[in-house]
């Protein structure tokens, strides 16, 4: 086995897939694929006790997604290069991923020159994308196409406490108010913007400059 070839380990809920991307690879020069695991608790028993230079990884496994993987795994093996190759193609997805650790994000019909390329990027130390990815997150997101939704004075005033990072204890006690009162205007808020959750909150309010 040569030094110099990239460990490479395929995670997809589809056994076909992991074949076919190994008959793929398996003329790459730099690449070794020494596994193929259909779940999240495969690959994480496999890492225990073997390098692995680079992990292809799915989002869609049957006992944990991708993104949650991804975060585990580089909590753990920083070193090991991660790179999601999926059929979602949410923007939310796409972020999350690359927040979490991955340094990348390729759709399954990229080609194989789009892989080679994309890999060689990565283990540089690069974040890299699929064209087909490229063009979704360049895109503008929901949040910056809707209209700005109207806030009082005091949704405004828990909104720049809240990015501040916050407790609704800590801003209650602020602005003279209970921590219910803090947690019904976060619930308020999250519904005008039209979000799931603080993070996104945070990020659709700087997205329309209201922060």
């Amino acid at each position: 086995m040569q030094k110099d070839k990239l460990l490479t380990t395929i995670v997809d809920d589809h056994p076909i897939v992991i074949e076919g991307l190994k008959m793929l690879l398996q003329h790459e020069a730099n690449i070794q694929v020494v596994g193929g695991f259909c779940s999240g608790a495969e690959i994480l028993s496999y890492l225990r006790n073997n390098k692995v230079d680079l992990i292809l990884l799915d989002i869609t496994l049957p006992d944990i997604n991708g993104m949650d993987l991804c975060q585990l795994i580089k909590s753990e093996w920083v070193s090991t290069t991660i790179l999601i190759l999926s059929n979602h193609t949410e923007r939310s997805i796409i972020l999350q991923s690359i927040q979490n650790g991955a340094s990348g994000y390729l759709l399954k019909n990229s080609s194989i020159q789009e892989l080679r390329q994309c890999i060689a990027e990565a283990i540089q130390g690069n974040i890299v994308y699929s064209r087909a990815v490229m063009e979704i997150i360049s895109r503008p997101s929901k949040n910056q196409l809707q209209e700005r939704p109207q806030l009082t004075r005091r949704e405004k005033q828990v909104l720049a406490l809240v990015a501040e990072g916050k407790t609704s204890q800590t801003i209650g006690q602020e602005l003279f108010l209970s921590p219910l009162t803090i947690d019904t205007h976060r619930k308020n808020l999250i519904q005008k913007f039209n979000v799931k959750n603080m993070a996104e909150l945070i990020m659709a309010a700087s997205q329309q400059n209201l922060l």
